[in-house]
């Protein structure tokens, strides 16, 4: 999230063996990334929840904290309650209910929310990847220590590629 943000910050940590709210212990996490996705004109049509609670289901990743944010014209931020997100009957989100661990502060949702255009809505969600956690775990063992990870946006990726394929 921000620079100040207490999630992204690097410090190396002594192992912690003590059980999260799941009875895990903590070591035994996997990579945690959070995405901020945003619905232009505040629609969301919850194609995507399905695939998410599949990807839960399965034990691929685990959610710690789902949070939806909105910015009126106005540039005015609201966290808006899953609950509250619809009110049509139609998209029913009450499966993330409770989806909070206490890890984003006001901090994270500011950052989030600035990322968002007026008039959108975003959600911030942050996920454990279980499935790399036998890896995570093993390298931690081992005295290893993540010191870089990124993402690449699909739309980048496709970009470089046509350039690619256009130069050649």
């Amino acid at each position: 999230m921000s620079e100040q943000s207490d999630l992204t910050q690097q410090t190396p940590q002594t192992p912690r063996t003590e059980p999260d709210e799941l009875g895990e212990p903590i070591d035994e996490m996997g990579p945690v990334d959070y995405v901020v996705v945003e619905f232009p004109g505040n629609r969301m049509t919850g194609e995507g929840f399905p695939l998410l609670v599949d990807l839960v289901d399965r034990g691929i990743i685990r959610i710690l904290d789902l949070t939806f944010v909105g910015k009126d014209a106005n540039g005015a931020v609201t966290a808006l309650e899953i609950a509250d997100l619809t009110g049509d009957g139609r998209l029913d989100l009450a499966v993330f209910e409770g989806a909070q661990s206490g890890l984003l502060g006001q901090d994270d949702l500011e950052a989030a929310a600035a990322a968002v255009e007026p008039g959108n809505s975003a959600a911030l969600l942050v996920y454990e990847n279980r499935w790399a956690a036998p890896f995570a775990a093993a390298l931690r063992r081992g005295g290893a220590q993540l010191v870089a990870s990124g993402r690449l946006p699909v739309q980048a990726l496709l970009a470089a590629l046509e350039a690619t394929e256009n130069a050649s």
